[in-house]
């Protein structure tokens, strides 16, 4: 190859292990349904490292038919940074724009699925709706977590093979939290209508609706 950066195998391994590991000690997974949504977070991790420290398969592809227009699509660690290759970045690749904000949008992802945590923790021990701190804002708090880590990576990282996943994850995340209300609006009832009917599931609203004035 022509970068010693790929062909990493235990590198690939190692990242894998360790974001796994990561990512389990903000989520906690306890049900079948918090094991699928980290089994299917691992799954993008494996397509991604894959890729990142093992074959560069989308470099080839892409070099072999878009080579000619984009000269920094090569086969090197520098080339596998799509977007700074489409435009140009001839820097520091993690220093480009993407790849900062790839660091902040990661960061803010495990932070969400930490705070959402915690808040559900408290509420299982109290036998209550967690409707406090990100749950305020949204119903999902922690797939939403996931999804900007995920995010935070194709900032960083783009392949063909992980942005074909992320939909089919999005699609995943989202009958999990529908099965999930399933379950929590047969216990807690009313309470539930009445959170669900002011709380988003997945995007927060950007400004909170005023009450209305009695007259």
């Amino acid at each position: 190859m022509a970068d010693a950066a790929y062909g990493l195998w235990p590198l690939v391994f190692l990242n894998i292990v360790l974001f796994v590991v990561f990512a389990m000690s903000f989520f906690q997974p306890r049900t079948k349904r918090d094991w699928r949504a980290m089994g299917a977070f691992t799954a993008f991790l494996v397509a991604l490292f894959t890729e990142m420290y093992g074959i560069p398969l989308t470099i080839y592809l892409l070099g072999s038919w878009l080579g000619s227009r984009f000269p920094l699509l090569r086969d090197t660690h520098a080339g596998g940074h799509l977007w700074n290759d489409l435009i140009g970045w001839t820097g520091d690749p993690h220093l480009s724009p993407f790849h900062l904000a790839s660091y902040v949008a990661i960061a803010a992802g495990f932070w969400l699925i930490s705070a959402a945590w915690v808040r559900l923790h408290e509420a299982a021990k109290e036998n209550r709706l967690a409707t406090a701190g990100p749950y305020a804002r949204v119903r999902h708090p922690q797939y939403d977590g996931f999804l900007l880590v995920m995010i935070g990576f194709l900032l960083q990282w783009p392949t063909i093979p992980t942005l074909i996943m992320f939909p089919v994850l999005v699609a995943v995340y989202a009958r999990l939290a529908r099965s999930e209300e399933r379950e929590v609006a047969q216990r807690f009832g009313d309470a539930w209508t009445a959170y669900a009917a002011r709380t988003p599931a997945f995007l927060p609203r950007l400004r909170s609706t005023p009450a209305r004035v009695r007259r």
